[in-house]
């Protein structure tokens, strides 16, 4: 952090908590940090609970997840042997079996003790078609800037003076064996206010990072700009684009000669080419000659045909008040949609064909399940891997092909005993009368007891039903009560749904969770001083604003790698890319809102504000520590019960390995359970 750049109002006294170069903010954090683990770990019940909790997360009876890649499948392996994780590859009749024969291509925890790093897997990028070399990415601790080099996938060895970048937020992408596309921190002025590249570049191999040749250019107040070549032979093409803000892009297709033809669909529209085919999906209403489409829906045409002016559209999907679209998926002939109808998926194959695209349901999905599409490949054929779960059954993973009928691969095992557990939808009245969906895991004969609500409500993000082991064996085997509430600004009734709760509207989001606690109560679930509530990221924010507005709703709350200080997140890290969902707190009318909640600028004396514990990363480079760090200051200056645990790596993750995240996600239910078990 530049602290000449970052540190600058005055009135706020805790602003050298922002440093993280500062040693005296680095003392502050070691003493609350062992305030709070020596009051949640000493005893052998914290010890058991985590060591549940590590078997949970390396258990060699997870189904290893995989992506499809020409021959084979890929998989990023941690357990207790190896916490940084081995990325391996088999094939498919290979992974049918119970102990398949993998092929290691990377051992993270041997290259991190050869070359003293802590590295932590980031992603890769495959050549296409041929799957010969790919660019990893690692970062330092577990953040969101990496490092970036080239591997051979047939000597299984980094290339000697191959493609590499040195640590940045970049973006990579092959054109071909010889050149890639890459956005990165290029020096002076090559960066957006949000910390991501303004700048791309095709860069040849054998020449300098410096030679690379522009091939696009942002603005600074961009969030960022992307190129991306598209090599299914016969659709050859590339593209180009620059995010305006969180929701808004404008991309083009980019000729050979660097000419840009413009993607002329709503700014806010998703887009996504496969073959000849162009979809949009819609955020907003968007009028084409004389019909007008409403926001969520999904239209296709030819995307030669449209870029020549041509505005003929296909509607599949049309939502309701009800249902949504969660997601889509190609195969090579087959476009699958995901819908969620009150938070309860379905999945429909679409299949074009001389007289328009027909419609059935993908074989192999279950009924009541929730199911996802894990992974597809769409250059090759129309296989795809299907996972469904729900809160109390494992995962089953199955692979089928559209048309015919889908095998079970893999089926994870039980970690908690569900019986005599249920899983019941309600909804709750917010304070407008909306109707607001939520889960509740429990014995349905329960007795009012600890419960554990969790929500996010942002950023269009939907939480549907699934199978946490962690929780299960943490929380629902002690005894206690689960509950995932869907509230607005998140995604499951579609861009509506999400939209209703931005800028000025934000405090919906808070009234709806509030209105889900107020209803468990009210339906006997629990009481105020049993319920806890936790929530991370913009979920963090969330919880603290249940703990500023609502503080006699909770009997403990948790934030985790939390936004708090809404005067300044914006000048922070990437808080800047967020201001299409929260405002702009330099513009005085934004501001005005965004003060009445913000939550570090409400702490009050006096207040019946419960037991917190806010959670976060110091290498957390999306989500500033600070935010927590001068929350807790803050809190501790008024005398509140908060306690505060920042984990040295992991970046939003707050963990970089699975027995980090076992301690972490411990001291959490520990903490809990503490505070509403009473």
């Amino acid at each position: 952090m530049n602290v000449t750049e970052t540190i600058s109002d005055s009135s706020d006294g805790f602003l050298w908590l922002e440093d993280l170069e500062s040693e005296h903010a680095g003392r502050w954090v070691r003493d609350r940090n062992a305030e709070t683990v020596a009051g949640l770990t000493d005893g052998a019940s914290f010890a058991r609970l985590c060591s549940e909790l590590r078997q949970v997360l390396d258990s060699a009876d997870r189904i290893p997840f995989p992506t499809l890649r020409g021959d084979y499948l890929y998989n990023l392996w941690k357990d207790e042997a190896h916490p940084r994780g081995l990325w391996r590859r088999t094939t498919l009749d290979q992974y049918r079996r119970q102990e398949p024969d993998w092929e290691v291509l990377l051992d993270l925890d041997a290259l991190a003790e050869q070359e003293g790093e802590n590295w932590v897997w980031q992603g890769v990028e495959v050549l296409r078609p041929g799957y010969q070399r790919c660019l990893i990415s690692l970062s330092r601790g577990g953040s969101d800037a990496s490092v970036v080099r080239e591997f051979d996938l047939r000597d299984l060895a980094f290339v000697k003076g191959g493609f590499t970048l040195p640590e940045a937020k970049s973006n990579v992408g092959w054109i071909d064996a010889d050149n890639i596309y890459v956005a990165t921190d290029f020096g002076p002025d090559s960066l957006t206010t949000s910390g991501y590249p303004r700048i791309v570049k095709r860069w040849r191999r054998g020449t300098p990072l410096s030679e690379a040749v522009v091939v696009f250019e942002g603005s600074a107040d961009d969030v960022s700009v992307y190129a991306d070549h598209d090599p299914t032979p016969g659709f050859e093409r590339d593209f180009v684009g620059h995010w305006m803000d969180f929701y808004r892009i404008q991309r083009y297709v980019r000729t050979a000669a660097g000419d840009l033809t413009r993607i002329d669909v709503p700014d806010d529209a998703e887009t996504d080419v496969h073959r000849e085919w162009l979809l949009i999906r819609l955020r907003s209403a968007w009028t084409v000659g004389a019909v007008t489409y409403p926001a969520g829906a999904v239209l296709v045409t030819r995307l030669d045909a449209f870029l020549a002016g041509g505005r003929e559209m296909t509607l599949l999907f049309e939502p309701d008040p009800r249902t949504s679209l969660s997601y889509h998926a190609w195969t090579r002939n087959h476009l699958i949609l995901a819908v969620l109808s009150d938070v309860k998926s379905r999945l429909e194959v679409l299949s074009p064909g001389e007289t328009g695209w027909r419609r059935e349901a993908l074989a192999g999905a279950p009924e009541f399940d929730h199911t996802e599409i894990v992974d597809t490949d769409p250059d090759h054929n129309d296989a795809y891997l299907l996972s469904s779960n729900g809160f109390t059954r494992p995962t089953t993973l199955r692979h089928g092909r559209v048309g015919g009928e889908a095998e079970t691969l893999k089926q994870e095992p039980q970690f908690f005993d569900p019986a005599g557990m249920s899983v019941r939808q309600f909804f709750a009245t917010s304070a407008d009368g909306t109707r607001v969906p939520y889960f509740v895991v429990a014995p349905p004969d329960a007795a009012a007891g600890p419960t554990l609500l969790t929500a996010y409500g942002g950023f269009e993000v939907s939480l549907t039903p699934s199978y946490d082991g962690v929780i299960g064996r943490g929380w629902l085997a002690k005894g206690g009560t689960y509950v995932v509430a869907n509230i607005r600004g998140g995604g499951e009734y579609g861009p509506g749904w999400h939209r209703s709760a931005t800028r000025e509207n934000r405090p919906r989001a808070y009234e709806d969770l509030a209105a889900v606690a107020t209803d468990l109560v009210a339906r006997g679930i629990t009481s105020p001083s049993q319920l806890g509530v936790r929530g991370g990221s913009n979920g963090g924010l969330l919880t603290g604003v249940m703990l500023t507005r609502y503080p006699e709703l909770f009997g403990a709350i948790v934030s985790e790698v939390p936004l708090l200080d809404l005067r300044r997140y914006h000048k922070l890290l990437a808080g800047a890319s967020w201001m299409a969902e929260y405002g702009d707190p330099d513009q005085e009318a934004d501001w005005a809102y965004l003060r009445t909640f913000s939550p570090y600028h409400n702490v009050r004396h006096g207040q019946p504000y419960p037991p917190v514990l806010f959670v976060t990363s110091t290498r957390d480079d999306r989500v500033h520590p600070g935010h927590a760090r001068k929350m807790v200051a803050r809190l501790r200056e008024y005398d509140y019960d908060v306690s505060y645990y920042e984990n040295v790596e992991g970046g939003h993750g707050a963990a970089a390995d699975n027995e980090q995240m076992a301690f972490k996600r411990a001291l959490i239910l520990e903490f809990l359970w503490q505070k509403l078990k009473r």
